[in-house]
């Protein structure tokens, strides 16, 4: 449909595939259903593709292609006017590491056409078991309905920050989503060998979170406390306790918490993205930020 949209109003339409691009054409010729995404469907100019994910290549190697050489040649930089001769580049970066490109074409020289085949059957099998493994757990169920290996963990009834703190002191870590809240998976072909465990460990941290506990309660008081004072404060007030807030950020020994539902509770309270903006800013300041000696 945007594709569509874009070429009656004469507009180029990209498709970021920089997860599902070097999985999908794969999933497709094994026989599962792929919907059109590439230049099948009339409109799409440009296609981009990540090979660090499912190309199983070092980070650091993309792809993008585009419907007509016409078209990429915006992509390229010359500069004639430079003292130091003309300068050319094909891309935005200057001049591109070769370790990467040689490790890429290494990785896809060495699995080949079935050896992506196989590693895709055997992440959509995984993915297939651990859908239906999460769909059983009473409170815990899938979002949509993807197309692929990427799931999205939510509730109606849990608290899922409080089953991803959890998992984390089970050993699993789970990225935190919102706008809805949930959690974040994406599937491998290593994780055949661990989604039994994976799963049982999840029912359990499920239970942990349904039985009353006072880190849960008190974690409930925050909320609430949170809550009444964003309907009261003033807007400049409460933006300067949120800068306070970015404290929470970090763990004892300055990296992350090992709880952290707390923290994303009190972010989905706040009114305003741009103090949630400035909390993370000042904790990425803090990261990098030298150490003053005494």
């Amino acid at each position: 449909a945007l594709a569509q949209i874009a070429q009656e109003h004469g507009i180029l339409c990209h498709v970021d595939a920089c997860v599902g691009g070097f999985i999908l054409p794969f999933l497709r010729k094994l026989g599962y259903p792929v919907p059109d995404f590439d230049f099948r469907v009339p409109g799409v100019t440009s296609i981009s593709a990540d090979l660090h994910k499912y190309g199983y290549a070092a980070k650091g190697t993309s792809l993008i292609l585009y419907r007509d050489g016409a078209l990429r040649r915006h992509q390229f930089f010359v500069y004639t006017d430079w003292p130091g001769g003309i300068y050319a580049s094909p891309a935005i970066a200057g001049t591109r590491p070769a370790g990467t490109i040689a490790a890429a074409w290494a990785v896809i020289r060495y699995l080949g056409e079935e050896g992506y085949l196989a590693l895709a059957d055997r992440v959509m099998k995984t993915t297939q078991k651990l859908r239906a493994g999460i769909e059983a757990i009473e409170g815990l169920k899938v979002l949509g309905d993807p197309d692929m290996s990427l799931l999205a963990i939510g509730s109606e009834g849990l608290d899922v920050y409080e089953v991803a703190d959890e998992m984390t002191l089970r050993g699993w870590h789970l990225d935190r989503q919102h706008l809805p809240p949930s959690l974040h998976l994406t599937v491998t072909p290593a994780h055949a060998e661990v989604a039994d465990a994976f799963l049982a460990d999840l029912a359990e941290a499920a239970q942990a979170v349904r039985r009353p506990s006072v880190h849960r309660i008190g974690h409930a008081v925050t909320l609430a406390l949170a809550q009444a004072i964003t309907r009261v404060l003033p807007a400049g007030l409460l933006s300067r306790l949120t800068r306070r807030f970015s404290a929470l950020l970090g763990g004892k020994d300055g990296g992350l918490p090992r709880r952290s539902a707390a923290m994303y509770g009190m972010m989905g309270t706040l009114p305003n993205r741009g103090d949630i903006h400035e909390v993370v800013l000042d904790f990425l300041d803090r990261l990098t930020r030298p150490e003053r000696r005494t």
